[in-house]
């Protein structure tokens, strides 16, 4: 069993920046890749970034690439998200989720956060 729980996020203008944080209980995220998930009102939950066990691979959807970077520590147990140059279309409650592969597909993960909301002013 694995807990996550997302924090740092808020309401920030268009151009600023967020880091988010998934913290892990009960069990280490060493064995795990994670991966970032959103969902803004309305739509389907959409992959953002993900990170191998390791931390040695990334991948980044298109939207996101060269704004956002996923990071992990593993002695903190811990997975970031910095996300700069932010956009009103990033705005959405934001998900961290852990799995045994590195996939861009959402039912391929097993546990997963309560959610963190972003907003994004214009």
């Amino acid at each position: 069993q694995v807990q996550l729980v997302e924090s740092g996020g808020g309401l920030v203008q268009a151009g600023g920046s967020l880091r988010l944080s998934c913290a892990a209980s009960g069990r280490t995220l060493s064995p795990y890749s994670m991966g970032w998930f959103r969902q803004a009102p309305g739509k389907e939950r959409e992959f953002v970034a993900l990170i191998t066990p390791s931390g040695n691979s990334t991948y980044y959807a298109n939207s996101v690439k060269g704004r956002f970077t996923i990071s992990r520590d593993i002695a903190k147990n811990t997975v970031y998200l910095q996300m700069n140059s932010l956009k009103p279309e990033d705005a959405a409650v934001y998900y961290c989720a852990a799995g045994q592969r590195a996939v861009v597909t959402s039912t391929r993960y097993t546990y997963w956060g309560q959610g963190t909301q972003v907003t994004v002013s214009s």
